[in-house]
């Protein structure tokens, strides 16, 4: 039986019961007045409207940014000037870490030691990105005596930014920090199941001294907000995280326009344990890279690949500790985990829970935890002797459910590992050198951790393979996408070029 935490929901303190869109330095309301209900998790009560975003109010965004790109100060200020601005944000965020991560987890159903956790990686998002932007340089490249040819870097103009409802305020950090710092201006499109901390970035621009019309945010539905911002002429750049079928869509409606894309998409990544490994430690930590978040993140190891050999004691074990998982209110400091964050996305994970109790052996889990009987509880969920033609192998379930599979040599492993249309994430436990460089490099995902769990360094590429993904971000890498790198060639000496029609 899954240990939960019983106390009462909890409802933060001025809580507003409506959220506008923020244009040019204003909140508006939507141009016909249209919203949409918010729900919380733990009960499924609408706490407030929002502002229901469409065509009208995201040209009115981007026409706000674009006339902030041509005509204001922030493309054209030194990049110590951005840098300053930034770092003021970060100091505001950190400042504002606890009420920040309250109010995420009452909107999100996170539990609120790990929505302390992302605020304060925001608030590292960007004081990552104002430092990068003093310390970028640009190649040059000489031919003595003749020629110099130079990179002159410059922002593109106006970014649509569309973010997803797991751990929101930090993802949106992570594409705001480096759009703004390069010098771009931006319309954000959050999600609408989780917009209530987005409205609050307004409010630390305003104080950090951004100038208007660099900031602007729609709220709105997906099919109406996020494809007219999708669609508009004049946003050059679409950085999208969600589902691998909506990045399609973003692909196709985007084409027409020839726009720059970053997509990071789904995921349904391996963990593969060989039988040298800790085991402990891979006990610990693959625990840990499905359950945390709700199970609600794309990098989560939700395929559990398991040498044959120590197959039988990694699974009494792991579901032993599985059903020791503490699942509460998102407020509770000792939930571990906490509310799936919609009834809708409720009821897709509960039926992937009752797929798998035909497609593999239940061995923890299975349902509502003890003491929940409303809201968007799922007790950890555990299956084992998956086979990989099962759906609850190949498919992303993105809740606290993981599938384990026995195998018997590297090879299997790898096949194993590869045969699922995604390719984000991938966690080897090995001690053997040799196996865990070879391994790694022949696993298709974009970023494989050896012994070890999601730990980043904010400077390395982030992004996946196959339908995990388009480009990278992190680093350099976002500086690329948000910028326009243009070759400058200066002659030295004499012009070098044949001459035509003079005879």
């Amino acid at each position: 039986m899954t240990e939960t935490t019983l106390a009462v929901p909890h409802t933060p303190a001025d809580l507003p019961t409506r959220i506008q869109h923020y244009i040019d330095g204003a909140f508006v309301d939507s141009a016909d007045g249209d919203t949409f209900d918010v729900l919380e998790p733990v009960t499924n009560r609408t706490y407030l409207q929002a502002a229901a975003g469409k065509k009208a109010d995201v040209d009115a965004a981007v026409a706000a940014a674009r006339s902030a790109f041509t005509d204001g100060p922030w493309p054209r200020m030194l990049p110590r000037e951005r840098s300053r601005v930034l770092h003021r944000i970060a100091d505001l965020v950190e400042s504002r870490d606890a009420r920040l991560a309250e109010l995420e987890s009452f909107d999100s159903g996170l539990p609120i030691t790990q929505a302390l956790g992302q605020a304060r990686r925001a608030a590292e998002n960007f004081r990552f990105f104002a430092d990068l932007i003093v310390a970028q340089t640009d190649d040059a490249f000489k031919v003595p005596g003749r020629q110099l040819n130079y990179v002159n870097r410059k922002p593109i103009g106006v970014a649509g930014l569309i973010t997803p409802w797991n751990t929101p305020f930090m993802l949106e950090s992570w594409k705001l920090g480096p759009a703004l710092a390069t010098g771009n201006t931006v319309v954000l499109k959050p999600a609408e199941f989780t917009p209530l901390s987005a409205s609050l970035w307004a409010g630390i621009f305003e104080e950090a001294g951004l100038p208007a019309g660099v900031f602007n945010l729609v709220n709105g539905l997906g099919e109406e907000a996020g494809d007219a911002l999708v669609k508009h002429p004049d946003v050059p750049l679409i950085s999208f995280t969600g589902e691998s079928s909506t990045g399609q869509l973003i692909f196709a409606n985007a084409a027409p326009h020839l726009k720059g894309l970053s997509m990071e998409l789904g995921g349904k990544s391996p963990a593969i344990v060989f039988e040298d490994a800790d085991l402990e430690a891979a006990v610990d930590a693959t625990i840990f890279g499905v359950f945390s978040l709700n199970g609600e993140r794309c990098t989560a190891g939700s395929r559990i690949l398991v040498q044959r050999s120590i197959y039988d004691e990694f699974v009494e074990r792991y579901a032993a500790q599985a059903t020791r998982v503490k699942v509460g209110y998102p407020h509770d400091p000792e939930t571990e985990v906490g509310a799936l964050v919609h009834p809708e996305h409720f009821a897709k994970v509960m039926s992937y829970v009752e797929l798998g109790k035909s497609e593999g052996r239940l061995v923890a889990g299975g349902g509502r935890p003890e003491g929940f009987a409303e809201g968007n509880f799922v007790a950890p969920t555990v299956f084992a002797d998956v086979p990989p033609t099962a759906r609850i192998f190949q498919e992303e379930i993105f809740g606290p459910v993981v599938a384990i599979t026995p195998f018997d040599t590297d090879a299997e492993a790898l096949a194993l590992a590869n045969d699922t249309k995604y390719g984000l994430a991938a966690y080897l436990w090995t001690n053997d050198l040799t196996r865990a460089h070879n391994f790694s490099q022949a696993i298709e995902a974009g970023m494989v951790w050896l012994n070890s769990n999601n730990v980043r360094d904010l400077r390395t590429p982030f992004g996946g393979v196959k339908a995990s993904g388009l480009g990278h971000e992190g680093g350099y890498r976002s500086i690329d996408f948000y910028t326009d790198q243009q070759a400058v060639h200066i002659t030295l000496g004499e012009p070098h070029h044949p001459t035509f029609g003079k005879n």
